[in-house]
């Protein structure tokens, strides 16, 4: 694991990793599974789901930016768990991407 030592790998860049994996992996189950329709949204553009998938990923980066920009990441609050486990501010910003994510899918 030396070899990865640079990356400085946590369990919240494991997770997002590993959830980026899951959704590409659905993303290509739901393509050959039920194969994709372009369909035209509030953009006037056709779009597929992989499209609609690339424009929330960019979103949640740009959110997520403009998050630690503007609020930072302080700490909400501190779970008591062993020594004590901060909770960062950057789960409300997630948790706008989500919902951006969502709005995206269904209107775009």
């Amino acid at each position: 694991m030396d070899s990865f030592a640079w990356m400085a790998w946590t369990w919240p860049t494991a997770a997002f990793f590993a959830a980026l994996a899951c959704t590409l992996g659905t993303m290509t189950w739901l393509a050959v599974a039920y194969p994709e329709v372009e369909r035209v949204g509030v953009l006037r553009i056709p779009t597929t789901r992989g499209d609609r998938l690339f424009l929330s990923l960019i979103l949640a980066a740009v959110i997520h930016l403009v998050w630690i920009a503007v609020v930072g990441t302080d700490p909400l609050f501190t779970l008591p768990v062993g020594e004590g486990v901060e909770v960062s501010s950057l789960w409300l910003a997630t948790g706008l991407s989500l919902v951006s994510a969502v709005v995206i899918f269904r209107t775009v």
